[in-house]
């Protein structure tokens, strides 16, 4: 049990804010020498987070009829990091990223590429100027997000700001970017458990799955009421501590 709590609310607190939460849980794991390899906890980390997305932008999603193009744009952007991911499946490719060199580096260069990102100048909104040539450029810096210790949300936000949108709407692509891009995380693993035979669902299940919503909700509505008033320096900063400890311990 406490393997799913610890596991919960790190996936919680990072899967939003541009730390990367597949490296954070890779490397807690090792640490503590967790099982890394149960597929239902995975399910479940990413099934809260999904919930606490959805449930946070639930007016601009039941919206429909006035949110379709921001619909289809969000889809659209997704669809690059999908195809990859699918082929370093195929390829059997992940395993050989979940290395902590790579973690280390990665976690170091794209802070940095953050850092650079967020001086640009501020002129365009999501309302106005997120058009699909946009999402879709925003998508292709998505695929670099399979690599453990990039992040998600770090790399969308980079790639957003490099086209000279706030903090706030940065954050705000990010986070609509994660739902077809986590629900097809979900739906993929769900459906090798299926093919297995090997779905069973507890008691700790419910428990990743409650953890990880409550606090992916709480990191959302905190993390945009930071960029409001403070750069994402304090995130860089983080990233070159923790990259650079992860490289000492590695060589």
């Amino acid at each position: 049990m406490i393997e799913v709590i610890i596991l919960s609310i790190v996936q919680g607190i990072t899967e939003f804010i541009p730390v990367s939460s597949s490296a954070h849980l890779i490397l807690i794991s090792k640490y503590f020498n967790f099982n890394n390899e149960n597929l239902t906890l995975d399910v479940s980390l990413h099934l809260g987070s999904l919930l606490a997305i959805i449930l946070y932008f639930r007016k601009e999603l039941l919206d429909f009829i006035d949110n379709k193009q921001l619909f289809f744009k969000i889809v659209l952007s997704s669809i690059p990091v999908m195809v990859f991911g699918f082929l370093l499946i195929q390829l059997n490719l992940i395993d050989y990223l979940r290395n902590t060199k790579i973690i280390g580096w990665t976690t170091i260069v794209f802070g940095f590429l953050l850092y650079l990102s967020d001086r640009v100048k501020i002129k365009n909104n999501i309302n106005h100027n997120f058009k699909y040539s946009t999402a879709f450029y925003i998508g292709l810096f998505q695929i670099l997000s399979l690599i453990p210790g990039v992040s998600r949300s770090g790399i969308t936000m980079t790639g957003a700001r490099f086209f000279n949108f706030n903090r706030v709407d940065s954050a705000k692509i990010s986070f609509l970017l994660s739902i077809p891009t986590l629900s097809a995380a979900s739906l993929y693993t769900l459906q090798k458990l299926v093919s297995e035979n090997n779905f069973e669902v507890s008691f700790l299940n419910f428990l990743a799955i409650t953890l990880s919503f409550f606090f992916s909700y709480i990191a959302i509505k905190f993390f945009l009421n930071f960029l409001k008033k403070f750069s994402l320096t304090s995130f860089v900063i983080y990233r070159f501590i923790l990259g650079s400890l992860i490289l000492i311990y590695a060589y």
